[in-house]
């Protein structure tokens, strides 16, 4: 890995907040179906046991089989079923992972709430689906942790004397740190943006990054953000362009559209995406937009909006 590259993972991986909640763990048997949209939320499905086949809009069936680990970034219709065919799949409930069955699956599912300025980052420049493989040689080292959550599950299965078994907490914080992994090996593997993720990773500069992620909409001047920075106006100038390669109101119109364009990706309207960046004049906003994003807003959320989901699987 390239140093530079290198330091920019370990500012991501270090600054990232991230709190794992566990849906269900269980196992389902037969004919059924799983699925954690529509909660607007990121989720994870995790196989502890058995195969099953993973279905987003507009895709092939996923076969996944033990020890294989869906994160969905974000709030993806999708379905888990235990056939290729998800027209057959049928609601069925969850039991416990003991006695284990033949036809059974075992799963461990759950959401992640992300928070700082890494988690913006993160959601905004990473594939929206993120599929690891048991069998990838670059994450052997995460297999004791599928070894630990299904003891954890299996524990709390055997502890239970009421038929009912409480998920174990622990099952959450290990599921956080095989995300880490995973996070650590797709930004490694990625091109890492040099302007956005290296000023960020800037300890001078984090805290002035914090602020335009959270307030993309201000009326910013480079005399603002230079105090932020606490940097005198030429001085942040000079410091801040030789990190990201282009002066500050260029990082700021690129970051201000690439905000617009996530939320145009989830759902905004161009009016609503407009005004959270700070642009009440839709036709400056269309200009700015298609200098930095290469077509018209409604063009972007249109072809987005019949494009399949982006997914990165980490299998070598």
């Amino acid at each position: 890995m390239h140093n530079q590259t290198e330091r920019l993972v370990h500012w991501l991986v270090s600054g990232l907040q991230l709190e794992a909640s566990l849906f269900h763990v269980g196992q389902y048997c037969g004919n059924w179906r799983a699925s954690t949209a529509g909660r607007a939320r990121a989720s994870f499905h995790l196989v502890l046991r058995g195969q099953c086949y993973l279905h987003l809009d507009g895709r092939a069936p996923l076969a996944l089989a033990e020890r294989d680990a869906v994160f969905l970034l974000r709030d993806l219709p999708h379905l888990l079923t235990p056939t290729p065919d998800r027209n057959a799949a049928r609601p069925a409930a969850m039991s416990a992972l003991l006695p284990a069955r033949a036809d059974g699956t075992g799963l461990a599912c759950g959401f992640f709430d992300f928070h700082g300025a890494p988690a913006e980052l993160l959601t905004a420049s990473f594939p929206d689906c993120l599929l690891l493989r048991a069998d990838s040689p670059a994450l052997r080292a995460v297999a004791p942790l599928f070894d630990l959550i299904l003891a954890e599950a299996e524990r709390a299965d055997i502890a239970a004397d009421d038929g009912t078994a409480q998920p174990s907490p622990l099952i959450s914080r290990l599921t956080e740190l095989l995300f880490f992994y995973l996070v650590r090996e797709v930004a490694s593997r990625a091109e890492v943006e040099t302007g956005l993720w290296a000023v960020a990773a800037q300890p001078r500069f984090a805290p002035l990054v914090e602020h335009l992620l959270h307030e993309p909409g201000r009326d910013w001047s480079v005399e603002d953000m230079a105090q932020v920075a606490n940097m005198s106006r030429a001085s942040f100038f000079k410091h801040f362009a030789d990190t990201c390669g282009q002066p500050p109101a260029q990082f700021l119109l690129s970051l201000r559209m690439n905000i617009a364009a996530r939320r145009l990706r989830r759902g905004d309207s161009v009016t609503r995406a407009a005004e959270h960046v700070g642009y009440h004049s839709p036709a400056a906003f269309t200009r700015a937009f298609k200098k930095i994003m290469g077509e018209q807003p409604g063009a972007y959320q249109r072809a987005r909006r019949s494009a399949l989901p982006a997914l990165h699987e980490v299998d070598a």
